[in-house]
């Protein structure tokens, strides 16, 4: 668990203090109001919308009908709402524009669903009538603790179903008519985007591979392109992470896939010493600051991994190499970034750019027209640029 702060409320007229943990940074709230089953979705609405926090005392699955409750209507406010009528507007936005508005709608959106508390035993158990055992999953998110803590009731619920995803993994491809599953773990990017692995699958080798069977795997998350390369028959694969997270379980999908022989796992920024004929990163596509730590592994603030492994490129390519930068062009779209400037970072790091090959994405956002970044999203394409050294 990350380093803790203190709560402090009034309950039965005692005063209260008990460990808080938000995976988002969000502070201890200020103001408390103890809840329970009496407590109306409206109420609690506007409690929630005036920072007031409610930490709850009754059952479980009431709790969790609330929050639902308060899904519908941050999700679902009238059509004479400002709010509504801001949406309409946005519609006349530029594509940059509506990128700021949804992730500061999203932001609002974060803050009020995350008004509902629970206090949570230091053993994982949940002192709430009809709680589900979620000792496992918590003890996986946060480790051994030794006292309670409070936490959002969402992000509890976001902690049960990463330790259901973990459990039944991510099918990723199949190998002699076996599925190769990727487990991913809490606070780890899921691998549901097929079509990047895909990508990696089809790309041809560089011809360095046959002299050296060597590959770098920059920023590897749960390990996936790793294991994608060592099915591609690579001999020897480093995969790289800051996140303890991630190597925990890049770690454990190597291991759980037999591929201990082949991938080695180190905690470092971006690369390892020596050389490879073969280095692969997929960096987080959008240069914007995350809000989480999830959120890592899709923004990038002002794009420092995609520039740190295009500065650093050329040093660790073997004679003949390649660098395989999987990357998507949504920033493009939103005007985040241009093709131009990214021209322009390959060329100044000495690169050239071998060919592309490019997919288009199958995700449901890509077909979602009510989605608040469509006109953004139907025109994304991914691409695998093939890199090598301009000498």
């Amino acid at each position: 668990m990350s380093q803790l702060t203190t709560l402090q409320w009034i309950e039965g007229g005692q005063d209260r203090s008990v460990n808080w943990h938000s995976e988002n940074g969000i502070a201890p709230h200020k103001r408390i109001q103890i809840a329970d089953d009496t407590l109306t979705a409206d109420i609690a609405y506007r409690l929630a919308c005036e920072g007031t926090a409610m930490l709850y005392k009754g059952d479980f699955q009431n709790a969790r009908q609330l929050l639902q409750a308060l899904v519908r209507r941050v999700d679902k406010p009238s059509k004479k709402s400002a709010r509504a009528d801001r949406v309409a507007k946005d519609k006349t936005k530029s594509p940059l524009d509506a990128f700021n508005l949804h992730r500061l709608a999203q932001s609002q959106r974060a803050r009020i669903l995350g008004m509902i508390l629970v206090e949570v035993n230091a053993d994982h158990t949940i002192p709430l009538r009809r709680a589900p055992d979620v000792s496992q999953a918590c003890l996986e998110a946060y480790g051994p603790q030794k006292d309670s803590y409070v936490i959002s009731l969402r992000e509890l619920l976001g902690v049960i179903s990463a330790h259901e995803w973990r459990k039944t993994g991510v099918q990723v491809l199949t190998r002699d008519d076996e599925e190769v599953r990727i487990h991913p773990h809490y606070g780890v990017f899921s691998p549901v985007r097929s079509e990047y692995i895909n990508l990696i699958l089809k790309a041809p080798l560089p011809a360095a591979i046959k002299q050296n069977s060597t590959a770098f795997d920059i920023g590897t998350g749960t390990g996936v392109l790793a294991v994608v390369l060592a099915l591609r028959d690579i001999q020897r694969i480093i995969a790289t992470d800051l996140s303890d997270r991630a190597i925990d379980c890049a770690r454990d999908n190597v291991n759980s896939l037999s591929l201990g022989d082949q991938i080695e796992v180190h905690k470092t920024n971006l690369f390892p010493s020596g050389k490879a004929a073969l280095i692969v990163c997929n960096p987080p596509w959008l240069p914007a600051r995350p809000s989480s730590s999830l959120e890592h592994a899709v923004y990038d603030p002002e794009s420092q991994m995609l520039r740190g492994f295009l500065g650093e490129l050329n040093d660790h390519l073997l004679p003949g190499g390649e660098g395989w930068l999987i990357l998507s062009d949504l920033a493009e779209h939103l005007g985040l970034r241009t093709r131009e400037g990214l021209l322009h970072w390959i060329e100044q790091a000495g690169l050239k750019v071998i060919t592309r090959i490019d997919t288009k994405p199958t995700h449901q956002k890509a077909f979602d027209k009510t989605d608040a970044l469509y006109a953004a999203r139907s025109q994304e394409v991914t691409s695998l640029w093939r890199l090598s050294s301009q000498t």
